[in-house]
């Protein structure tokens, strides 16, 4: 398959139309318009500093089913004790910035840029991405990003400073989310990490129809708060 230039128009091909290993497209921009559209077709941005923004669909997905997630005891005793202090929406700039200093294995920087930062933030503004945040001590010690278009939340990225600081952000988010009537966590891309909670690798074909019926629901735009959760 060929990969796409995009255009100033804001679209994009079908993503079944995406290389073996996920790559759909090249170039366009990161407006708030073209990332809810690209989302919304099961494609999301992934490049690295210098290089033109590329546009991805994996084959196959990994997801989480909010139903589905699978809590260790020691995570569970973590939470039991009452380290952490949970909250969301409360830095979402915070934690983007901590994501993008996560260093990685391959030591190749970070694909988090300013130009994504600021992309982000913006769709944080409209209502439309969203953080979760653990405190210790009343230091950010850990959490994660993401974009939510209607019963689908779209994960980007982690960190932790802490042993389990974004471990219990996840877990929060999960809850609420299954507690809202979300459908669809996507994780993109396969990890043990995420694999150890519950998540799944599914074909393009079965995340786009699942997909598809998640994006139908009304959106839940706005700034979240959470709800009392019990830890069972």
């Amino acid at each position: 398959m060929p990969i796409f230039q995009l255009s100033i128009e804001i679209s994009f091909p079908p993503p079944e139309f995406a290389e073996k290993d996920g790559l759909l497209a090249v170039g366009g921009d990161l407006s708030e318009e073209r990332l809810l559209l690209a989302y919304s077709m099961g494609i999301f941005p992934w490049y690295s500093e210098n290089c033109p923004i590329l546009w991805w669909s994996p084959d196959p997905r990994l997801v989480l089913l909010p139903g589905e997630l699978v809590i260790s005891r020691s995570l569970r005793q973590t939470m039991k004790k009452g380290k952490f202090t949970v909250t969301i929406d409360k830095a979402f700039e915070d934690v983007v910035r901590r994501c993008a200093n996560v260093k990685r294995k391959e030591d190749e920087g970070t694909w988090i840029t300013e130009d994504m930062i600021h992309a982000y933030t913006r769709l944080h503004d409209l209502g439309f991405a969203h953080s979760v945040e653990s405190w210790c001590d009343g230091e950010l010690s850990g959490g994660l990003y993401g974009v939510s278009l209607g019963n689908a939340f779209f994960g980007e990225s982690m960190f932790a400073s802490i042993s389990d600081a974004s471990k219990i952000a996840f877990v929060r988010l999960v809850q609420q989310l299954r507690g809202w009537g979300f459908t669809l966590i996507d994780c993109q891309v396969t990890t043990r990490h995420l694999m150890s909670f519950g998540a799944q690798e599914i074909s393009r074909k079965k995340f786009l129809d699942m997909l598809k019926q998640s994006i139908q629901k009304t959106t839940r735009r706005g700034r979240w708060h959470f709800f009392p959760a019990k830890i069972k």
